[in-house]
């Protein structure tokens, strides 16, 4: 038995050292930056491979980055994403929603065909998109505005219905026709019966939205052309001008902040992530 309990001690301690080593390397790009942002801009590549700056000029390098570019300081460029992802997101995740309770729980013409037409789009890379799209924002007058941005995320994500759509499928339907004797109309069904129980789902399809819409640099590129409406995407490659000097110690400044408001948001609703990805519903 000593034998036996000595062996998994030793396998114990094994795996945690290669969980600690693996750990590290995978986060090592993360710490990198952070200890970049608080290198000297001349210090920050010839020092590069060493996480412990010999000199610490954080103050210069964020004072600098926030003040941004071209007299515009970068909290406008943090406002602009904010304004576009929180408004993107939410109208993104409620138009998932109610695609996939029509799909799931709804019974209309052709409804199998509708959601594989919807399932297709998932395989068309969003590059394919972006000329029929700035064409018909371009003829809206909506180019070079907050709108444009915005407008392409309010009509759902296939990956989010879909995501949603498993969830309302593994609830019984039991329920629906409960709350319906009850009095309850479809809506009623959705958001008072239904949405508690798919929360996970919800929540799930709110993070991986809210990661793609901030980090989103193309949509960006092509849309808008006046830097005070850029994005912070846009706004951290300004940092970077191959004809004048490059400020990398701002760049990996403002970069660590711009990080804040995607580990915030994913810390506060991790818990509902697990369940969300293993769609685990009410069975039957």
């Amino acid at each position: 038995m000593k034998v036996i309990s000595k062996k998994k001690k030793i396998a114990v301690i094994k795996f945690h050292l290669f969980s600690i080593v693996l750990g590290f390397f995978m986060i090592y790009p993360l710490l990198w930056l952070v200890s970049s942002s608080f290198k000297s801009n001349e210090t920050i590549f010839i020092d590069s491979y060493t996480l412990i700056p010999k000199s610490m000029d954080a103050i210069k390098n964020y004072g600098s980055g926030w003040e941004g570019i071209a007299g515009i300081r970068f909290g406008i460029f943090l406002l602009n994403s904010t304004v576009v992802t929180v408004i993107g997101t939410v109208t993104c995740v409620f138009s998932s929603l109610c695609a996939a309770y029509a799909f799931s729980r709804i019974k209309f013409k052709l409804s199998n065909f509708w959601f594989g037409c919807v399932m297709v789009t998932l395989m068309i890379p969003p590059q394919v998109m972006i000329v029929p799209q700035y064409i018909i924002l371009k003829k809206l007058h909506f180019i070079d505005t907050l709108t444009a941005l915005i407008l392409p995320w309010c009509f759902g994500g296939a990956f989010f219905i879909f995501l949603m759509t498993q969830f309302f499928r593994g609830i019984p339907r039991e329920l629906d026709e409960a709350a319906s004797i009850d009095g309850c109309g479809k809506i009623s069904i959705l958001f008072k019966i239904l949405v508690p129980i798919v929360k996970p789902s919800i929540i799930t399809s709110s993070i991986f939205a809210f990661y793609w819409i901030w980090q989103d640099f193309f949509q960006p590129l092509i849309f808008m052309n006046s830097t005070k409406k850029f994005t912070v995407p846009l706004a951290l490659n300004m940092y970077l001008d191959p004809n004048t000097y490059n400020n990398y110690g701002g760049l990996f400044a403002m970069s660590c902040i711009s990080l804040i408001p995607i580990l915030l948001f994913f810390i506060i609703f991790q818990k509902y992530l697990v369940d969300g990805i293993a769609m685990d519903g009410i069975k039957g």
